[in-house]
């Protein structure tokens, strides 16, 4: 039996696929950051020193989007490329997980 096709990508401007690949970069460093994990500290330090250099190329793939005359950001299509590309999940991370007490 074949494989499920993985849906395909919204078409996107170059600017825009590396504002979304940054975005999701930004989100997984933010995940292994997030206090509320049960990870190590060192593994954090690390994470957040690589969100800074990953912020500064997210700061400047939206600044060429401007640059171009790109203005606005069209979130149906961005939020199909971030679903596309596994984000529900990757974003999850940054979020706090479900209290255990209860």
């Amino acid at each position: 039996m074949l494989p499920e096709e993985l849906p395909s990508l919204p078409a996107l401007t170059r600017a825009e696929g590396e504002l979304i690949d940054r975005y999701l970069e930004a989100a997984d460093l933010l995940g292994r950051i997030n206090p509320a994990r049960h990870e190590d500290t060192y593994r954090a330090l690390r994470a957040a020193q690589a969100l800074a250099r990953t912020a500064a190329a997210l700061r400047d793939a939206l600044a060429l989007m401007h640059e171009r005359g790109e203005r606005e950001l069209h979130g149906g299509t961005l939020a199909h490329a971030l679903r596309v590309l596994d984000g529900e999940r990757r974003t999850a991370r940054v979020a706090l997980p479900p209290d255990a007490v209860g």
